[in-house]
């Protein structure tokens, strides 16, 4: 079974925000809540880098652990969606997300919260397939009519890619090879403390090319 996942090509987004777009545009997201959003470092300096950020899916969901009435779940794809009819507004899930993929819609003037919303992968939820009470609630379900998310098939340079985990692996990095980079991608140092295959202080072998 396919485990399905989003990845962001910092080399290739130009922060067009074509994503943002097509999914509120798809989905009618309501008022006050960016499923996608994308986010710029070191915004105006040379190097800067863009990167679309959504709900990831994630294998061990945060949201999921802390929800006390349990509206999460995982579908065989591995999509995390959320139950509306069971949400009770807590917040817990926006708390413990590390992408801040849970948000609540701005209703009224002082922004009264109401049930979560987050990106569902255009998975819908757990109404049935393609009806009018799964749009109006969670909006289209691609998954269910053999297409992938919208904010992929929209980025225009695409920078933003989803699909089968192993397939959008093997797309990433066979664009790494094609760049020559390798432990120097960006966000490597970050995330690993060194430019040398996330080991810190390891030296390239002797006679390596650089």
């Amino acid at each position: 079974m396919a485990r399905m996942k989003f990845v962001c090509d910092a080399e290739r987004c130009i922060e067009c925000n074509g994503c943002v777009t097509a999914c509120k545009n798809e989905h009618e997201v309501p008022w006050g809540v960016n499923r996608r959003r994308v986010v710029t470092l070191n915004d105006g300096v040379p190097g800067e880098k863009s990167i679309s950020v959504a709900c990831m899916h994630c294998s061990d969901a945060p949201c999921m652990a802390v929800c006390p009435v349990n509206c999460f779940y995982r579908t065989d794809e591995g999509v995390v969606l959320h139950d509306k009819d069971v949400c009770i507004g807590c917040g817990y899930c926006a708390y413990a997300c590390p992408f801040g993929a849970p948000q609540f819609p701005s209703q009224g003037t002082f922004g009264v919260r109401g049930k979560m919303d987050k990106c569902t992968f255009c998975a819908g939820g757990p109404e049935t397939n393609g009806s009018q009470a799964e749009f109006e609630k969670y909006g289209r379900n691609r998954l269910a009519e053999g297409k992938l998310p919208v904010c992929a098939e929209m980025c225009s340079t695409k920078a933003l890619i989803a699909g089968d985990g192993d397939v959008v692996a093997d797309i990433f990095r066979s664009r790494v090879l094609h760049r020559g980079k390798g432990a120097e991608v960006w966000g490597w140092g970050t995330a690993y403390g060194s430019k040398q295959a996330g080991q810190p202080g390891v030296a390239a072998p002797e006679g390596a090319k650089s």
